[in-house]
């Protein structure tokens, strides 16, 4: 772990394209590696959105140098999600950095700090284990805003003598913070989700839900073709349209149509953002397939649809700037339980009208 994960030893197989020479350091030698982002780095990036590889879409923790950096040049922690890292050294062209990172398992730095493998403990391992009090001569390292949840700043000062100093929100803002001797503005330190960050997001969610859906939409079939108890494929077919119907709406209404409407939907927890929007999906669903709302098909598809948006929904918690960890742990609380019923009451009355 350590300087040891970023040595020539463990990296000089098949360094990534992105390390571009070593760095003779008092601790050792150090990668070097670009600023700029390859075209492949794009792709690989593109990749993950859509969980292409997205749980090996790290890097190894340890020391990394982005220009030649001395014993003067600022220290910038992240989280080994090669998202994170990628966002960092992008903006650090033209400069001269000793870049940190973390083993927070290839999560981002603001859901790591959630779950505490952004936090003090490992902060504090990699800052004794890379040797920085012989690699720096000033004692302050950067993290970003979006970490501090999981640091206990003082404990890091008293157990490695290093001050912790919160950088801005946005990696795009470091270097007019730095050069602005280290004072944030208002807007740095506001957090922001905007449509485009709320967006991106989906199709992970999506593809990451396209196998359990798989797994219902062929329960669904199965239910539709046993009828009383001998098996019909025109019955298995005949449902086989609405199940699919259920199971998409569910999935675009809780995955992209509620991050997409996020700010104007009412309520605050991600579990009610998306039950809003499923309930009304399933209205419109209806009146669309000319479904009475009260018959059996009408309440197995409200119930259904609300639930399967509301789930899908509440996994943006970790993204989302409207909750807290406590407020996930309160929202998971009453949002799950009414989730379940709300999918037992849907598939009671589906079974009802599929063996009618």
């Amino acid at each position: 772990m350590g300087n040891k994960s970023t040595s020539p030893e463990s990296l000089s197989a098949e360094p990534p394209a992105w390390i571009i020479g070593w760095l003779d350091t008092p601790v050792g030698k150090v990668p070097q590696v670009a600023a700029g982002l390859k075209p492949a780095d794009r792709v690989d990036s593109w990749k993950a959105r859509w969980a292409i590889g997205r749980m090996h879409y790290t890097i190894a923790p340890g020391l990394y140098a982005v220009g030649r950096p001395d014993e003067h040049s600022p220290v910038l922690v992240t989280a080994n999600y090669k998202l994170s890292f990628d966002r960092l050294r992008s903006q650090m062209a033209g400069r001269n950095a000793w870049l940190l990172i973390l083993d927070t398992k290839g999560i981002n730095v603001w859901c790591a700090a959630g779950k505490g493998t952004f936090g003090t403990e490992e902060l504090t391992h990699r800052i004794k284990d890379n040797k920085m009090d012989t690699l720096v001569s000033h004692r302050s390292i950067i993290l970003p805003q979006l970490g501090a949840p999981g640091v206990a700043a003082h404990q890091v000062r008293q157990r490695t003598g290093f001050k912790v100093i919160y950088g801005p929100v946005r990696a795009a803002d470091i270097p007019c913070w730095l050069d602005n001797n280290l004072k944030a503005t208002a807007d740095m330190r506001r957090v922001k989700f905007p449509f485009r960050e709320r967006i991106v997001l989906s199709p992970v969610e999506l593809v990451m839900a396209f196998k359990p859906a798989g797994i219902i939409l062929v329960i669904f079939f199965v239910l539709g073709g046993i009828g009383k108890g001998s098996f019909s494929f025109t019955g298995m077919l005949t449902n086989a349209g609405f199940s699919l119907a259920l199971i998409g709406a569910g999935l675009l209404l809780g995955a992209l149509v509620t991050p997409a409407l996020l700010p104007w939907i009412p309520g605050r927890p991600l579990a009610i953002k998306g039950a809003v929007v499923g309930a009304v999906g399933a209205v419109l669903l209806n009146k669309f397939l000319k479904i009475s709302f009260f018959s059996t098909l009408g309440i197995a598809s409200f119930c259904l649809v609300t639930a399967c948006s509301s789930f899908l929904a509440m996994n943006f918690t970790g993204a989302t700037t409207y909750t807290s960890l406590s407020g996930v742990k309160k929202e998971m609380a009453f949002a799950v339980p009414a989730q379940v019923l709300s999918l037992i009451v849907g598939l009671g009355f589906l079974i009802s009208r599929y063996w009618s």
